[in-house]
């Protein structure tokens, strides 16, 4: 006989519009004895989206994109259920769950809306496409990470946090631009560091990748930013617009260094922003999307000459250092090194992405919101035509 759970899904998750949800939360309003197996059944779809490549960052951050704040933290709570039955989880998951909304309650006084909210949110999770994964699904053998850490490597970090979160917190732009500058040129000297012992201890290390939110709004800007941001740090960028995220290919090290940088150049790009629209009411000119719109493309253009700028500087500099020292042959030895993790890098990014698209962004038509964010770039000291991005 048909279970109350299996009648309500079948009209609810197989069909458009309200009706469907209406009848399936009608059924399982009436049923409190079916609140436990539709529960299960939520975690099911849940454990079916990471076979589909999804993690749980992606999953709350379209659930959140195409429902709401009720439907994130109802998915929180599947979430949290249905990973907490692995002994061990995938690289970076952590991170995820600690960051995830507080999971909404069960068994609310509401039953019919808490039947139709869970309704509404397993529809969704039902018709997650099958996307690129960017590391194994968890319970599987190959969920460790590839190799432990360095030793030293989480005090590099703390600092280069530390670096960041200083010029985050500063009013004062020449403070802001020279720790933002620190903060790249450790991250650009520990990848190099990173490079050549795994040339010299012939690790067999190879590129993963990680998937960093690109919310609107200013969606576009924001990836071409994270694409500067990763371009600097030997990473590749792929942009998906439809969902919302960026696909960064890249050795650990520098994807640590994207994922860290990015995230602070968005905060300092926002408030410098903020900072530009306040004055520019102040002389009695209302500023508009436009306005934000060219201020944070132009930021984000700017921002990666000058970021690729700084890592060519030490990596030079790591080179001659070398060189005098007589360690691994200076410069000539260096570049060979990096060239062989570009093309690997290269080559990872095109297996996993063989069919993206070269796309001209457009929309930076305020010239004063350009000329407001060039500024801003150059004081967070991180360029011709529009920006091109990878999607």
């Amino acid at each position: 006989m048909e279970s109350v759970i299996d009648r309500a899904c079948a009209a609810a998750l197989y069909s458009d519009g309200d009706a469907g949800l209406d009848t399936g939360a009608s059924l399982l309003a009436a049923d409190p004895s079916a609140d436990e197996e539709l529960h299960r059944r939520g975690e099911e779809f849940v454990r079916r989206a990471w076979s589909r490549g999804w993690q749980p960052a992606d999953v709350v951050r379209i659930v959140r994109r195409e429902l709401d704040e009720t439907g994130a933290a109802l998915v929180a709570a599947l979430i949290g259920a249905e990973t907490a039955g692995y002994g061990q989880l995938p690289a970076r998951w952590a991170d995820q769950l600690a960051a995830m909304p507080a999971p909404a309650p069960r068994n609310r006084p509401d039953r019919f809306t808490y039947a139709s909210a869970l309704l509404e949110l397993y529809r969704l999770l039902l018709r997650l496409p099958v996307i690129e994964p960017v590391g194994p699904p968890p319970g599987t053998a190959a969920d460790a990470p590839h190799r432990p850490p360095a030793h030293g490597e989480p005090r590099m970090l703390t600092r280069i946090r530390a670096l960041l979160a200083k010029a985050e917190a500063t009013g004062f732009p020449e403070e802001a631009e020279a720790l933002t500058t620190k903060a790249q040129e450790l991250m650009a000297r520990h990848s190099i560091d990173e490079a050549l012992l795994a040339a010299r201890t012939h690790s067999a290390d190879a590129p993963g990748a990680v998937r960093i939110g690109v919310d609107a709004p200013y969606e576009s800007a924001k990836a071409v930013l994270l694409d500067s941001v990763a371009s600097a740090n030997r990473c590749r960028a792929v942009w998906n617009s439809e969902f919302g995220f960026t696909t960064v290919v890249g050795f650990e090290p520098d994807l640590e260094a994207v994922e860290l940088l990015f995230t602070s150049l968005l905060v300092q790009g926002n408030a410098a922003m903020t900072k530009a629209e306040a004055g520019q009411r102040a002389g009695g000119r209302k500023r508009t999307k436009t306005f934000r719109q060219s201020f944070l493309m132009a930021y984000a253009q700017r921002l990666g000459s000058r970021l690729a700028a700084d890592t060519a500087r030490v990596t030079a500099a790591a080179g001659s250092e070398a060189g005098s020292e007589g360690r691994d042959g200076g410069t000539g030895a260096l570049l060979p090194v990096l060239a062989a993790r570009d093309v690997a890098v290269t080559g990872t990014a095109e297996r996993m992405f063989p069919r993206t698209t070269t796309t001209r962004l457009r929309g930076a038509t305020d010239a004063e919101g350009w000329t407001h964010g060039t500024a801003a770039a150059d004081r967070a000291r991180m360029g011709g035509a529009g920006p091109e991005i990878r999607r």
